[in-house]
């Protein structure tokens, strides 16, 4: 699959420099038109058509069907069953939205991430957060750091918890050892939960009183509904676990019928047509249940996987020649890529990389091929960074459509990273880099 990548000319990046291009300016240039997922769908496939036809022309048809149909297939079913899923399930109530609550609602988010998933968490929690929240004129930043600590830093302690982490697991790491990096986990989550609360107890002196009256006006218990879909959450996280290539090793032989290569997407697929079935209309009716957060990602997410494969090509092709050896050039380079292409792909890349710097004579710790340190550094970097934009991990987009549908002003692609990740994330993201990887 990898062997074409050196001839590839450096111009057939350009449809992805677009895409990402498009998804930065066009809600700015045209927002109206962009806010229709036809109009996401057709970018997509203008620019996406051309790189498949360019790529079976070179005869990398083998990268682009691995790239669709191995990638981006299993990478929506996921998201749709967990957004379908976690969707059936309805905390009803509204708290009080004071600094302490929301402060705790995001770190009970940034446990749950690790437990079921960035997107099972956020699509869990992601509702009534906005709806505690509806009441105050200053809410958007709350959105913000759900973005970073909850659909992204929360899921560094298992393979479950993001999926390049799940990507290095089926390459060798055990279950287990992912819990080594307890201490960045730890830090990252202790720096932001204090930034964030003394960022909202600033923002909620500045709240009007009669929003605050009606904040304690409309204050309701937490109540759950859809009790079902915890069952249907629990088989998704064993099906991600258990069924793969790892557990059943014919899912990786090409020879193997279509529905033992698929057979995961077909039980979550099946697990969408039971929660869809069973849960009661009015319990989506309450979560204001819409496709149109899931079928924005497909469509964006089609273009964007389709036109990064020349980008992932020739990274893999030329990456042994940037000078990579020390884990804080993994770290920052596995981040800065993660900020804008798919952070799973870019993990697997960069773990390519790592496994060339393997020195068979060295008495170096070694997990799923390569340094324990590089793979750290490779982990930590696509796991953190993917918080730096939008299209950084496949929840963010998700949370920032569903809050816009709740009415929360969210800022645009480049408002995202120089109010917030650049400001706020990097320093801490250096911080890391000192302490572990110094």
């Amino acid at each position: 699959m990898m062997e074409h990548a050196v001839d590839l000319p450096l111009w057939s990046l350009v449809p992805f420099v677009v895409m990402l291009m498009m998804v930065a300016v066009a809600p700015l240039m045209m927002e109206k038109t962009w806010e229709k997922n036809s109009t996401k769908l057709i970018v997509s496939l203008v620019l996406g058509v051309p790189v498949a036809v360019f790529l079976i022309n070179r005869d990398m048809s083998q990268a682009l069907e691995h790239q669709l149909l191995y990638d981006y297939v299993p990478f929506i079913v996921l998201l749709a069953s967990l957004f379908v899923v976690t969707g059936g399930i309805h905390l009803s109530g509204d708290l009080l939205a004071k600094p302490l609550t929301n402060t705790v609602f995001l770190a009970t988010g940034y446990v749950f991430a690790s437990l079921m998933g960035t997107t099972g968490a956020a699509m869990l929690l992601i509702r009534p957060l906005l709806e505690t929240n509806s009441q105050r004129k200053y809410n958007t930043h709350t959105v913000l750091f759900f973005i970073a600590m909850v659909a992204n830093c929360g899921g560094l302690l298992t393979p479950l918890g993001d999926p390049p982490l799940f990507l290095l697991y089926l390459r060798g790491a055990s279950f287990t050892w992912f819990l080594h990096m307890f201490p960045a986990w730890l830090l990252v989550g202790a720096i932001l939960l204090t930034i964030y609360y003394f960022l909202d107890s600033y923002w909620y002196k500045k709240e009007s009183e009669h929003r605050l009256f009606a904040d304690e006006e409309e204050h309701r218990p937490l109540r759950i509904y859809g009790h079902v879909n915890i069952v249907y959450l629990l088989l998704i996280v064993a099906a991600v676990a258990f069924i793969n290539v790892g557990f059943i090793p014919a899912m990786g032989d090409p020879e193997s019928p279509v529905w033992v290569r698929f057979l995961r997407e077909i039980v979550l697929l099946s697990i969408i047509g039971l929660s869809l079935y069973s849960t009661k209309p009015e319990v989506r009716s309450s979560n204001r249940f819409s496709w149109n957060p899931i079928l924005e990602v497909a469509a964006v997410f089609l273009g964007i996987f389709t036109t990064m494969i020349p980008a992932m090509l020739f990274l893999k092709g030329h990456a042994a020649s940037f000078g990579l050896s020390q884990p804080w050039q993994f770290f920052y380079s596995t981040g800065a890529l993660s900020s804008f292409l798919d952070n799973a792909p870019t993990a697997l890349a960069f773990h390519g990389v790592a496994a060339g710097l393997v020195d068979s004579g060295a008495a170096v710790a070694e997990v799923a091929g390569v340094p324990e340190v590089l793979l750290e550094a490779i982990s930590m970097g696509a796991v953190f960074f993917g918080a730096m934009t939008y299209i950084g991990n496949g929840p963010n987009f998700m949370v920032k459509a569903i809050s816009a549908e709740y009415g929360y002003k969210m800022p645009s692609f480049f408002g995202y990273m120089y109010k917030f990740s650049l400001c706020v994330l990097l320093p801490v993201y250096i911080i890391v880099q000192l302490v572990f990887f110094f």
